[in-house]
């Protein structure tokens, strides 16, 4: 398996398109008045750091459905087009994933065991939609079960390069064939019924995303942080929302731990004047 080993100057030239697309996703929130947060570990950057995890190689941004939808819908008139391509579930033949990416144009960070994938596989950043989920615990087991069903159908392709165990192995090679207009309406099903039957629900989750529930409070209140020298929205609760995620987030991890997603290919562009001067402040 070929692994590209990025240098720290690229994976610096990485970070500043990743932030180049951050801005765009700012610009057009606050034109449409959508409310976004930025989550994760560029959440986790904006305190720690004033901007990326030193090694961190991902950017990432949340936000509840309804913005989401508001957000695509935005993307078809205000999108700059010259530069960035939205690609989601809905809209781009051959996506297989339960959420939105951004990627920057003329660029290529191609995944290992996703270079088959038939679509423009540039630098990205994760646009993610949060839905509502079901409180009750045996509701929350048969929801979650569902959601583990739709992300194997979807994650099939890549499954059946990546996984070693053989059995697991055989099944993502049987149901990758699953045919995708019909994995589509499913997964579409799925969000439609999950976002009307609990839609008082106090918790949200992104559904094909191995990850836990979520109180949907923490997306409805946003504070300004400033990243690289730029103010983003990010989540009001910070605090818990950090702890949650990552135990004791004050803490630098070992050095083993520090690392980026294994890529098989990686093209950059020159950095723009304007993204050249930007740096972290720090906290």
């Amino acid at each position: 398996m070929k692994v590209y080993k990025l240098s720290e100057q690229e994976l610096r030239n990485l970070q500043m398109i990743e932030l180049e697309m951050l801005y765009e996703v700012d610009r057009i929130c606050r034109k449409r008045k959508i409310r976004y947060n930025i989550v994760a570990g560029t959440l986790l950057g904006a305190v720690r750091h004033g901007g990326f995890i030193p090694w961190d190689d991902d950017a990432d941004v949340g936000l509840l459905r309804p913005e989401y939808e508001r957000f695509k819908k935005a993307c078809k008139k205000d999108l700059d087009t010259e530069r960035f391509v939205f690609q989601d579930i809905s809209s781009t033949e051959g996506y297989r994933w339960g959420y939105g990416k951004l990627r920057r144009k003329n660029t290529l960070f191609l995944r290992n065991y996703q270079e088959d994938m038939k679509y423009h596989q540039g630098i990205f950043l994760d646009i993610f939609p949060l839905d509502s989920v079901p409180s009750g615990k045996i509701a929350e087991k048969i929801h979650t079960f569902q959601c583990f069903l739709i992300r194997k159908l979807m994650w099939a392709p890549v499954g059946v390069k990546a996984e070693k165990v053989f059995w697991k192995k055989a099944v993502y090679s049987l149901i990758q064939y699953y045919p995708e207009k019909q994995l589509k309406k499913l997964y579409q099903r799925f969000v439609r019924y999950s976002n009307q039957k609990y839609a008082c629900s106090p918790w949200v989750k992104i559904l094909t995303f191995p990850s836990e529930k979520r109180p949907r409070k923490w997306y409805e209140k946003s504070r300004i942080y400033y990243f690289e020298g730029k103010p983003l929205q990010g989540i009001y609760d910070y605090e818990d929302y950090l702890s949650f995620s990552y135990g004791n987030w004050r803490k630098l991890p070992e050095e083993k731990d520090r690392v980026t997603h294994p890529v098989s290919a990686l093209r950059l562009l020159p950095l723009t004047q304007e993204l050249q001067g930007e740096g972290g402040t720090g906290e």
